[in-house]
């Protein structure tokens, strides 16, 4: 088995759980690990159960001998495919530039290429000795970006 028969066997038991597929890797030791997201909300137990029933049945474990692991993207992993983007638009995301800048902002929008992004800096104001705050909405290609993961404010 390989990645897209797995991927042409689970698609519509995803969809029909109002699901979308993130990513499905399998390892060297043929572990697999697919991932998914909702549409509209959070995975849950029995979308993971769901899921992992289709793989079962698809194939063989006795002969094909795999481990198989199903989960949700979760908050903490970056967004992968486009659709996580468009789901988070209008939420808070942290966002990890090549070079080492961050900044946390609100999405506003998102391509193949490229997302936008809103948020406020503290910046030198000519004519100011203190630094203040100033607004930005801008569009940044994806090609400039490590990751963006949601952002949790824990306050």
């Amino acid at each position: 088995m390989n990645k897209e028969q797995i991927i042409q066997a689970i698609e519509p038991a995803v969809a029909e759980r109002g699901c979308f597929l993130v990513e499905v890797t399998i390892s060297a030791e043929n572990d697999i690990e697919v991932v998914i997201e909702k549409e509209e909300g959070i995975v849950d137990w029995e979308d993971c159960a769901a899921i992992d029933k289709v793989v079962h049945e698809a194939f063989d474990q006795d002969v094909e001998d795999y481990a198989l692991t199903v989960s949700s993207a979760g908050l903490d992993r970056p967004f992968k495919v486009l659709r996580q983007y468009q789901k988070a638009i209008g939420s808070q995301v942290d966002v990890k530039f090549k070079g080492g800048k961050r900044i946390i902002a609100t999405l506003t929008g998102a391509s193949e290429d490229s997302i936008g992004l809103q948020y406020t800096a503290l910046e030198a104001v000519e004519g100011k000795k203190k630094k203040e705050k100033v607004e930005h909405n801008e569009t940044f290609p994806l090609s400039e970006i490590n990751s963006v993961t949601p952002y949790i404010d824990f306050k």
